[in-house]
């Protein structure tokens, strides 16, 4: 048993056993930590050397700080004045060079300003130029456009005579009007006015469109206006070989009633020449009949009756002007040799005053000759007057003044 103030406790009591155990743990423990406590002393001692050491090395370590901080705040002081003289010089370089751009750009100004004055001036002189072309051009366009509304109403115009001409040939009588015109137009470039008739009036009471008074052979031949144009149209329009076959029938008995009236109306015997011309007012109806109607052709030569054109009518009445001109110079050949036997005489007697007048410029050369010698002794004279050559005056012949003696 066990006392332990008011308490007992058995020695078999668990508290107690427990309670002893925990105390012989805290006894064992104490133990282990003196030990531990030894141990740590015999090894701290090389620490406290080290701490000793560090302490040592850690104010040897202040000391080299201190030394740094003065040598940090010597750089510091220095990169200052550095910085600061850094700053200066680059201060000083940043102004030369701004001087410097400043300069560079009020030059470039210049230039600039100079060189937009002269390219206003070259603009200026340009646009005046480029506005002198323009006005010009819109003159010349100006004048083609008003030459082009003048072509606008001429061809407007020619389009209204075309269908005016249309209109003209789709009537028989106006289609024959139109030849006679074109007929006469020919005839006057070709012939002169008195050799030719129009709408004459033959012994049989047949007025032709016109006579030309050819002498002798041949005798005056007619000309007469056709123009068969309703088969040569319908010829033209053929689509079909059928159509074709009727146009062509119709231009056939059309050209050989015209040639028939001819023949039987305008050849006369002892009135009339042996031969009329048929006129076709109308080069592309020539050219279709020799081209697909050669045979019409042939039997206007059987009847005597010849087919011209505009062209071939202007060679024929050409060849008719030499034959007139021909026997108008034979009329005349008799006042043609008066006339030559006068201008003989006219030539004879222009010989004779030629002559004359010849003999009065060979008088009057002479005249002029002699006239020369007497100025060319004159001016000798003089010359010699001028030069007091009183020596040779006296030795020629004449009457010479003689100077006497001066008075005292």
């Amino acid at each position: 048993m066990i006392q332990i103030g008011d308490t007992t406790l058995a020695m078999n009591d668990p508290a107690l056993l427990i309670g002893g155990g925990v105390i012989l743990l805290i006894l064992m423990l104490l133990v282990l930590s003196l030990r531990a406590s030894s141990r740590s002393a015999r090894n701290l001692e090389p620490l406290l050397r080290q701490t000793a050491q560090l302490a040592q090395n850690v104010q040897q370590l202040g000391m080299g700080q201190e030394q740094l901080r003065g040598g940090l705040q010597h750089a510091s002081e220095t990169q200052a004045n550095a910085q600061v003289q850094m700053i200066q010089t680059v201060e000083s370089r940043l102004a030369d060079v701004q001087q410097h751009m400043n300069d560079r750009l009020a030059d470039n100004m210049m230039r600039q300003n100079r060189a937009l004055t002269e390219m206003q001036e070259r603009m200026k002189e340009t646009l005046h130029g480029s506005s002198k072309q323009t006005a010009t051009s819109l003159t010349r366009l100006q004048e083609r456009l008003a030459t082009i509304d003048k072509a606008q109403d001429n061809i407007t115009k020619l389009s209204g005579d075309v269908l005016s001409l249309q209109d003209i040939l789709s009537n028989k009588q106006t289609r024959g009007a139109f030849g006679e015109i074109q007929l006469n137009d020919i005839l006057s470039k070709a012939l002169p006015r008195d050799s030719y008739d129009l709408q004459a009036t033959l012994s049989n009471g047949k007025r032709a469109d016109c006579l030309i008074r050819l002498p002798n052979p041949p005798g005056p031949i007619v000309i007469d206006s056709k123009f068969p144009l309703e088969a040569y149209e319908a010829l033209r329009a053929a689509e079909t070989q059928a159509q074709a076959t009727e146009a062509a029938r119709m231009m056939r008995t059309s050209v050989r009633a015209h040639i028939k009236a001819i023949s039987d109306r305008y050849i006369l015997d002892g009135e009339t020449a042996d031969g009329a011309l048929m006129f076709l007012p109308s080069e592309a109806v020539y050219a279709e009949l020799h081209a697909n109607f050669p045979e019409l052709v042939r039997e206007g030569f059987a009847a005597r009756v010849w087919i011209v054109s505009p062209t071939t009518c202007m060679a024929t009445l050409n060849t008719m002007r030499a034959i007139l001109k021909d026997a108008r110079m034979r009329e005349q050949a008799g006042a043609i040799r008066k006339e030559l036997s006068l201008l003989h005489k006219d030539v004879d007697r222009l010989g004779d005053r030629v002559g004359n007048l010849d003999r009065h410029f060979s008088q009057a050369a002479k005249d002029i000759s002699e006239i020369k010698i007497s100025a060319d002794k004159a001016g000798r004279r003089a010359q010699r007057l001028d030069n007091f050559d009183f020596e040779e005056i006296a030795n020629e012949p004449g009457n010479v003044v003689k100077l006497g003696q001066p008075e005292g």
